[in-house]
């Protein structure tokens, strides 16, 4: 439980002023910092912080707080400490699950000096939501005393609803909205169907029906593919190679989903020297010796601000679409789980590309068409969340994922995997799951598609928190 033991106060007063609240002369706080305690001498302190607060004068517990967490090597104590290392405050956080499935909770979140201790509980009830978050936390659960839910709410949390009652007090279940899933697919899709909207005044424009917004679009009167993918210029100017790379694996990423056989790229690549375009170009030969796919052709230019796009041709008479799954279907998702982070890209780009060999690179390039599922798409920028948002929205449906099946590597946080660029992944929709797979990849079904727009979270317990409010293009039904 978050047991906060104090009222938010404004502003500190000076020491001589009269304190409305208490009656008594104020005693300024003096300074501190919030940091994770990392001492066995402070985190003594914290518990014997806590025993005089929730044992001894509130009678919570009749002889000792501590309990299983406490013993839990994953939890964390966040603690508020002066300048002279005098520990003043401290709240713990922790994983609710034995694997961790980015579903935490804080708890015993307590204060020295309840009477003066203005603004210390609301610093640490903020830097611990900030701590869950930053390491990739997807749900963040508290129990708070009914007479501290007011604070709560006051900093953004969520009053759920009644809790537990102990020892005559009662709490109140809250939740702390972390909006990082929602956030990716607004900053990298939601301005799509605005802007393409001139495109698809056109007859034809934005691909055939039922093809509408997909990975690839099917050249008409044939049975061609055609993928393009631009690169971002940061990265093109950051990590030339990975970028020349990266311009390859997600093109073909791109026909693969559609079940499409690689039969050749066109590069179109910029750079301010020759050297830097011999990088860039070193990495897109790389790769496309790696896949093998030949660079057929495309444009080269030299003194200007570095930029790479690739469009990646592909052949298949039975294309697999986004939109072809119906309320029902099951979700499944098929991913490489080999390999680690991008250095310089942690928690944004999964390389488990690099390291594979040809055969293995073109085992996974068939997958899609081996299986031929009702649809598929390749997870994008917009992360795993995000893509089956956009693959639930072109088949007219929303998307529900069981939280505790995803596939994911151990190096990764459920709130990164959930957001990143994994490298390699397709989710599939089909009447069927799809958890057996050959290869170097793993498969395993982990979710539904639902009637109810958007993307949702299904946690162990039976909650469902949303994670795509809806819509994440705005293109609608392909």
């Amino acid at each position: 439980m978050l047991d906060g033991t104090h009222t938010m106060i404004p502003a500190l007063r000076p020491s001589g002023d009269l304190s409305i609240l208490a009656g008594t002369r104020g005693r300024p706080m003096p300074p501190y910092l919030i940091q994770v305690v990392d001492t066995p001498d402070k985190l003594s302190s914290y518990h014997a912080l806590r025993h005089r607060e929730f044992v001894e004068r509130q009678g919570l517990f009749d002889r000792t707080d501590r309990d299983d967490t406490d013993d839990d090597p994953r939890a964390v104590v966040l603690a508020a400490v002066t300048g002279d290392g005098t520990l003043i405050g401290g709240v713990r956080v922790a994983p609710c699950t034995a694997t961790d499935i980015g579903w935490w909770s804080g708890s015993r979140l307590v204060v020295a000096d309840p009477a003066h201790a203005a603004g210390i509980g609301a610093a640490l009830v903020r830097a611990a939501c900030a701590y869950v978050e930053s390491v990739g936390v997807v749900r963040f659960d508290a129990t708070v005393q009914d007479r501290y839910a007011g604070m709560f709410r006051t900093l953004g949390w969520e009053d759920r609803a009644a809790g537990p009652t102990l020892a005559g007090r009662a709490h109140r279940e809250m939740r702390w909205p972390i909006g990082h899933i929602q956030q990716t697919a607004d900053s990298t899709k939601a301005i799509l169907a605005d802007v393409l909207a001139p495109l698809g005044r056109q007859p034809g424009g934005l691909g055939p029906s039922g093809f509408r917004g997909d990975d690839g679009v099917p050249v008409p009167e044939s049975d061609v593919i055609a993928a393009c993918d631009a690169i971002l210029p940061a990265m093109v100017d950051r990590d030339p190679e990975w970028a020349g790379w990266c311009s390859v694996l997600v093109n073909l990423n791109d026909l693969t989903a559609m079940g499409a056989a690689p039969l050749g790229l066109l590069d179109a690549v910029a750079a301010p020297t020759r050297s830097h375009l011999t990088r860039i170009m070193r990495g897109v030969a790389s790769a496309a010796q790696a896949w093998r796919a030949p660079v057929l052709g495309g444009h080269t230019q030299l003194g200007v601000h570095a930029s790479l796009s690739v469009t990646a041709l592909g052949r298949t008479a039975r294309p697999v679409p986004a939109g072809g799954g119906r309320v029902g279907d099951t979700v499944s998702l098929i991913a490489d789980l080999g390999g680690g982070w991008r250095p310089g890209y942690h928690g944004r780009q999964w390389d488990s590309s690099s390291a594979r060999s040809a055969d293995e690179l073109a085992d996974m390039a068939g997958l899609i068409r081996r299986l031929q599922p009702a649809a598929a798409k390749d997870v994008s920028m917009a992360g795993v969340a995000g893509t089956l948002g956009m693959l639930a929205e072109a088949s007219g449906t929303g998307a529900e994922l069981d939280v505790a099946a995803i596939p994911r590597p151990t190096d990764a946080s459920m709130g990164n995997w959930l957001t990143c660029f994994p490298g390699y992944a397709m989710l599939v929709a089909d009447r069927h799951a799809h958890d057996t797979v050959a290869g170097p990849t793993v498969g395993a079904s982990c979710g539904r598609l639902t009637g109810d727009p958007g993307v949702r979270l299904r946690w162990p317990d039976g909650e469902v928190t949303v994670a795509v409010a809806s819509t994440v293009t705005g293109l609608g039904a392909a």
